[in-house]
């Protein structure tokens, strides 16, 4: 019998509150037949929300293309899983923690990395490596300093807790994520292929055991209430509804899960993340077809009095939820008890197909299984073309003045190098442990990370390697999100290919605002069909990802930033390639070609303070001959070092390979350009590559095969990089531009201060 506590009266005001529309409690009720309870409301509240459900976004992503020669796990589960050869397989994901960070920075982002971590050894992979993808405002506003260094001390603080190295990302500091930064976190583990678990609960009689810490009400309404909803001036007080992370007992749970499923002991495993268990039992209810019934007053609680509704929806973290048959109850709880963790018995499965829950012998909640996770709403927003889109395309960056000589272009190429969206990114990573577990074999700071593939405590290592590079350029996508999504797209695998690794699937965390609001959900549409496009070009398949809505603060949206997680594979890991310029008298060659493309690029907003403009064209097809160049190159030992040409251009790549290798080079710019537009042009699929010149020969004949455009620009060597001849940059001076900026930001009083600015 079910405890009524809500009378039909109140049901429809509880319902708004908690961020249900009118249709969809009448939709409710319709299920069950009756009023709802509260613990009834609040599971649909979370479950219905945007977080959880994709309403706003599921018709949408069917034009991901999500099958491939690679997949062995598509997007579904709680992670996507690709085999790399051998019998190893990957399993990778990223996913959002943006108004959680912006709330509380460092535990934000610390949970942010847990749950990420969590939902790959959920798979049955141990965690290898992650990144993350950060935005924030101007650094120049105490309260952006103060969430940029929480977020990244609580990245670093909860990955080095938990022995998983920090490998890579990305960060970007623009106007229009001010009120809404950014916190995207991807994480990659690693599997023998016949070790993939899913969470599908199965067997009637089977129970349920949750593992690790204990419940309690923090983070509760996380889902419905900070990731659903847009920011406004009573933000601060959503900061009890941040999660709180322990990254020691996090530790433990992957130890316990892995050896779990190592012996074979779980039918299931699933992980708490947004909206607790009412998540995590229902998806494994609903993917197996099958009941559950969960006690509430077994579940080990560290608050007093704590109500029914509060402990089904409490994201408290370091939880999973396992399936286990009663035979092998006893065996599973040993593990736990050797690590250390609490495993408690607190339901089982059934037979009926309905999601049970008691507080004792009173039903506080029955209701349809599948109803939670499989019948939310699905929308079809209206679709608009922003009115924006005229005014900034429409612009022609030839009326601004362009510096074309002498120690303007000198300063206005140090302003942009020192710029912080250009500058090196050190300060971040190291305060990162990158080099746990001994299996990365490129170092943050280069176009892309590289990790080895292999056990190396069980002396099982290989000779392949997988590649991973998180992309976005938000301006682009502001300009025109197709080809900024395109973009994103292409440089991530850029960046793969630079370190000699094929592309072969991506994760991604799409970052929207309102998609209730006609143009918000036409710039979401165009970039997810931007993305499809290209993905569906390159044969490379989306495999899992997250979709992140309501980015917005006091009624003003973030740039669109549909963020790409790639990863690439290297068969030789010991022909791995970096941007590092290497040696003297290697022949530098420039790959693809220049045009003039100043649009929306970081030389017009740092020199000029515009956005504006479209960004640079994109062939698809020169895009994927350039790499397949120079993965051939790479693989065949002709090539020295790679880097692509992104945010800057040209000169700034080229300094950027100066100073990762500490020597000079002597370039000539293309001749048949203002030297503004040589220098900082964004022109996609370009890369800087160097050889020996004895190599110079068979380099160019790979071009030619390929049919793409090359230049020769110049050789490495000396102590500065010098332009034609005339513009000499000693390397000191370009270090001190490049690798200052973000020290000069950090740290201040006034940083702390931001707190309650």
């Amino acid at each position: 019998m079910i405890r009524e506590d809500l009378t039909p009266e109140l049901a429809p005001k509880l319902a708004v509150e908690l961020g249900l529309k009118p249709a969809e409690y009448d939709r409710i009720v319709e299920i069950l037949g009756r009023t709802p309870t509260v613990t009834e409301l609040y599971m649909y509240s979370l479950m219905w929300s945007e977080h959880c459900s994709y309403k706003h976004s599921r018709r949408v992503l069917k034009l991901f293309p999500t099958e491939g020669e690679h997949v062995l796990q598509g997007p579904g589960e709680n992670a996507g899983v690709i085999s790399v050869g051998d019998g190893w397989a990957v399993a990778f994901k990223m996913e959002s923690h943006n108004h959680p960070s912006a709330i509380e920075p460092y535990q934000g982002a610390a949970t942010g990395v847990g749950g990420i971590i969590r939902d790959i050894f959920t798979m049955g992979a141990r965690p290898i490596a992650s990144l993350d993808s950060l935005r924030f405002g101007p650094l120049e506003k105490p309260r952006q300093r103060y969430l940029f260094e929480g977020a990244v001390a609580g990245i670093g603080g909860y990955g080095n807790c938990i022995g998983v190295p920090t490998v890579g990302g990305e960060v970007y500091f623009e106007e229009a994520y001010e009120g809404n930064c950014l916190i995207n976190a991807m994480a990659v583990g690693l599997m023998r292929e016949e070790r993939l678990t899913r969470a599908v609960a199965a067997g009637p009689g089977n129970l349920l055991l949750l593992i690790g810490s204990t419940t309690g009400r923090d983070g509760i309404g996380g889902a419905s209430v900070l990731a659903s909803q847009e920011f406004d001036e009573r933000a601060e007080e959503k900061r009890p509804s941040v999660q709180v992370g322990d990254p020691f007992e996090e530790k433990l749970l992957i130890e316990a899960c892995l050896e779990l499923l190592d012996r074979k002991l779980l039918v299931a495993l699933g992980d708490l993340g947004a909206a607790g268990l009412t998540s995590s039992a229902s998806e494994m209810a609903s993917r197996g077809g099958v009941g559950l019934e969960i006690d509430v007053t077994k579940v080990p609680q560290r608050e007093e009095a704590m109500k029914p509704f509060e402990i089904m929806v409490s994201e408290s973290q370091e939880r999973m939820l396992a399936v286990v048959t009663p035979q092998n109850l006893a065996a599973a709880q040993a593990v736990c008890d050797r690590w250390g963790l609490r495993s408690t018995v607190i339901g089982q499965v059934t037979d009926t197909g309905r999601f049970v829950v008691r507080e004792g012998g009173a039903v506080v909640a029955d209701v349809p299984a599948d109803s939670l996770a499989g019948d939310a709403p699905v929308y079809d927003p209206p679709a608009e073309r922003p009115a924006y889109l005229d005014r900034v395309q429409s612009f022609d960056w030839h009326t601004v003045p362009h510096p074309d000589c002498g120690y303007l272009l000198e300063d206005a190429f140090l302003a942009v190098l020192a710029s912080p969206n250009v500058c090196s990114k050190r300060w971040i990573w190291e305060q990162y442990d990158h080099q746990v577990m001994l299996n990365t074999a490129v170092l943050p700071g280069s176009d892309a990370a590289v990790v080895r593939i292999g056990d190396t405590g069980r002396g099982e290592m290989t000779r392949r390697a997988i590649a991973l590079s998180s992309d976005c350029n938000g301006r682009y996508c502001y300009l025109d999100p197709y080809l900024g999504a395109q973009i994103a797209f292409a440089e991530a695998a850029r960046n793969v290919a630079c370190a000699g690794a094929v592309p072969v699937a991506i994760t991604d965390c799409l970052n929207f605002g309102n998609p209730e609001k006609p143009e918000v959900f036409w710039t979401f549409r165009e970039a997810v069909r931007g993305l499809a496009d290209a993905c569906r070009f390159f044969g490379v398949p989306v495999v899992s990802g997250n979709v992140s809505f309501y980015n917005e603060s006091f009624g003003n949206a973030i740039y669109p930033t549909p963020t790409v997680g790639m990863v690439g594979l290297l068969d030789d890991v010991e022909k791995r390639c970096t941007m590092a310029f290497k040696r003297e008298g290697d022949v530098v060659v420039l790959i693809g070609e220049t045009d003039d493309d100043l649009g929306g690029s970081e030389y017009l907003k740092v020199v000029h303070d515009v956005v504006a403009g479209r960004p640079p064209a994109l062939d698809l097809a020169l895009e994927r001959d350039v790499q397949a160049t120079v993965i051939e190159a790479i693989r065949g030992g002709i090539v020295n070092a790679a880097h692509d040409c992104s945010e800057g251009g040209l000169g700034i790549a080229l300094a950027e390979c100066c100073l990762a290798g500490s020597i000079g080079a002597n370039v000539y710019l293309p001749d048949d350009l203002p030297p503004a537009v040589a220098l900082f042009s964004e022109t996609q699929s370009r890369i800087v590559v160097t050889c020996a010149p004895e190599q110079t020969d068979g380099l160019i004949e790979i071009c030619d095969r390929h049919e793409v455009p090359f230049s020769v620009l110049g050789t490495v060597g000396g102590d500065a990089l010098v332009f034609d001849e005339e513009t000499r940059f000693p390397l000191e001076r370009l270090r001190e531009a490049h690798e200052r900026t973000l020290e000069r930001f950090v740290g201040t009083a006034e940083a702390v201060a931001g707190l309650t600015e």
